[in-house]
């Protein structure tokens, strides 16, 4: 592990991951995405997170959970090959900070903990769990494109976990900037996102649908109590930058 200048001055740090790729952090991606937000019982989406983060408060009684439908096209400078993902996360705040209905879901929507992310080869695998602890596992990913969208199936242990169908958005030209939260060695850590793109977002959007499969995951989501209709439904087209994971409390 050491450290390479980047361009503008600031210094990345150079990690050799367990299956012999090198990258470098701040890590600089190439995604396409499709997603949806829905309300979820917001005591079963606390028992998910762990000690230090609290549920948004997405309405009133409810908070949220995110799924985000990734298709790579550039990991750093091409470290790696290209590879899907599928991310569940649900959107929280660090405990001790206030969290209020609607307010919270349009500040901190686009933050939260990454509670499952299957991607589509071991090298995306080791990417994610040797240096931020994301809760990484190989499964298959198929992305069909439609005229209005994309509907994107996972599969892992021979089983279907989940099918989400999102119609595409209006984008922008956009830099939001967001965090995410994983746990490594016992630790909770908060990793600083940027996407720099073409970034859509639509609200209360009935141009979602989901389906939940036979695995073990798909039955976890069920006791969420999904709500029936999507808050809100994304897409990106763009740069993707993830920094090193932060320190934020033991758990």
């Amino acid at each position: 592990m050491g450290t390479t200048p980047q361009s503008t001055g600031a210094v990345r740090e150079s990690v050799t991951l367990s299956t012999g790729e090198e990258v470098s952090v701040p890590l600089s991606t190439e995604a396409t995405v499709f997603g949806a937000m829905f309300s979820a019982n917001r005591a079963a989406v606390a028992e998910l997170l762990p000690d230090g983060l609290e549920p948004i408060r997405a309405t009133p009684q409810r908070a949220a959970v995110t799924f985000l439908a990734v298709e790579y096209h550039r990991i750093g400078d091409h470290a790696m090959a290209p590879y899907d993902e599928f991310s569940v996360m649900l959107p929280a705040v660090e405990s001790g900070e206030r969290s209020w209905p609607f307010a919270s879901l349009l500040r901190n929507g686009a933050s939260g903990y990454v509670w499952y992310l299957p991607v589509t080869t071991e090298s995306a695998k080791a990417l994610g769990v040797d240096i931020w602890g994301y809760p990484k596992a190989v499964a298959e990913i198929t992305h069909d494109d439609h005229v209005a969208g994309r509907r994107t199936t996972v599969t892992a242990d021979g089983e279907e976990v989940i099918t989400l169908d999102v119609e595409g958005t209006p984008k922008v030209d956009r830099t939001q900037e967001s965090v995410s939260y994983t746990v490594k060695d016992g630790q909770l850590l908060r990793e600083p996102l940027t996407l720099s793109g073409k970034l859509g977002a639509w609200p209360y959007s009935g141009q979602v649908d989901v389906s939940l499969g036979s695995h073990p995951r798909a039955d976890r989501l069920r006791e969420l109590d999904l709500g029936s209709r999507a808050l809100a439904r994304l897409s990106f087209e763009g740069e993707f930058v993830i920094g090193a994971g932060e320190r934020v409390g033991s758990v």
